[in-house]
């Protein structure tokens, strides 16, 4: 059992400020402060994401993520409207273009069914054309419960209400290092240095150097996944009222090249999967021999790029010519040009992989005395965050 006084959060990404507030909430009276090595909140991935609210038809039954992502998302709701953050109910449609495909969409349906995701039906040619009328498919699911929502005005709303109890948060401190000592845990920057209680490190990208730094790598690491998004130019985005999808590679924890309408009408086109070679490569140019030669040290990324080197290429090859990017979208959406498509954000997915390359698809948690370490969050975790919140402060042995 741990005497709670003052608990430290490292990162100020949308779960970290998630897990933030809801310390104050369930233990109000302890000190929390959190530490953000830039200048701003959701400066990584909760600030380059889909900004999708999902809705659970992906994840395996029984799963985090689909626990959480079903809660999550209501409670996300329920917060947006609190604090006048904009969402949007714009439905998706996930669509099969081939015979070989509709058995994924038969999956994704199964499991949408036993998430008991509302809402959820199967749609034929004609009624594909009724929700979307410029979208060709041979069938297509509907999950009118998947919104949009601007996650950047949510994590500022939330790191109000940190504030607002009593809880600090530190932008522009880097962690420098971080021990546990006898009697809770040291937290350094390059200018001072905090002792809590207890530790969580929601460092997304960084996540790597504090499971090192307290001798609790694992057997993961983080691989660092570029996704390259598009926009439609103004003059078609009409030609999407809200967002398609297309049929995933089961193989991947990856969605696919989707098309995504947003709470200010921009239509997103993207992303894709390309191996970044920094931490924060969000563009071919940014690249980090020490980053590399990190991520080329761990087992799992050659065993990795031996199983899946042909999806790698044409990964590649569609992130180096817009034409082929384009051949992915027009596969659903066929009345779109080369000109049609707009060079628009990056972002960088922290992927963790296992020792044999297999790539680890549910949240990871790892809690160890005085510490938790989150080393897997990916697509929902901005959806799920303040669930996935509740289920990370409900382990804290106090």
């Amino acid at each position: 059992m741990i005497s709670l006084k003052s608990v430290g959060v490292v990162g100020a990404g949308i779960l970290g400020l998630a897990v933030a507030r809801e310390l104050t909430i369930r233990f109000p009276g302890v000190s929390v402060t959190v530490f953000e090595k830039e200048g701003h909140v959701a400066a990584h991935q909760s600030g380059h994401n889909s900004g999708v609210v999902h809705a659970g038809v992906y994840y395996p039954p029984g799963s985090l993520k689909a626990v959480l992502c079903r809660r999550g998302a209501a409670m996300t709701r329920e917060f947006c409207q609190e604090h006048g953050v904009r969402v949007r109910e714009l439905g998706k449609l996930i669509v099969a273009v081939s015979e070989q495909e509709l058995p994924g969409l038969a999956e994704i349906e199964r499991r949408s069914t036993l998430n008991q995701v509302p809402g959820i039906r199967r749609l034929s040619q004609p009624q594909i054309a009724e929700i979307e009328p410029h979208i060709r498919g041979l069938a297509a699911l509907h999950s009118p419960s998947t919104a949009a929502v601007d996650y950047v005005a949510m994590c500022e709303e939330l790191a109000g209400t940190v504030k607002a109890s009593g809880g600090e948060v530190l932008l522009s401190t880097p962690v420098t290092g971080v021990r546990e000592t006898a009697s809770g845990v040291r937290v350094s920057s390059a200018a001072a240095a905090w002792d809590f209680d207890y530790l969580i490190v929601c460092a997304g990208l960084s996540s790597d150097y504090f499971a090192a730094a307290l001798g609790r790598s694992g057997d993961l690491r983080i691989v660092p996944f570029r996704g390259e998004y598009y926009e439609l130019r103004p003059q078609v985005r009409d030609r999407v009222r809200g967002m398609v999808y297309p049929v995933p590679d089961p193989r991947y924890p990856f969605l696919g090249v989707h098309l995504t309408r947003h709470v200010d009408d921009t239509v997103n086109v993207g992303p894709n999967a390309v191996l970044a070679l920094a931490f924060e490569g969000y563009q071919w140019k940014n690249v980090s021999l020490r980053d590399m030669a990190q991520v080329a040290r761990w087992p799992g990324t050659w065993q990795l790029a031996r199983r899946h080197w042909r999806s790698g290429v044409k990964e590649i090859s569609g992130s180096l010519s817009k034409r082929r990017y384009l051949a992915n979208v027009r596969a659903y959406l066929p009345d779109l040009d080369l000109p049609d498509l707009v060079r628009s954000k990056s972002g960088v997915r922290a992927q963790a992989v296992r020792r044999d390359g297999s790539l680890e698809d549910d949240f990871a948690l790892q809690a160890d005395g005085r510490v938790l370490l989150v080393r897997n969050a990916p697509s929902p975790a901005a959806t799920a965050s303040l669930a996935i919140a509740e289920h990370v402060v409900s382990t804290v042995d106090v």
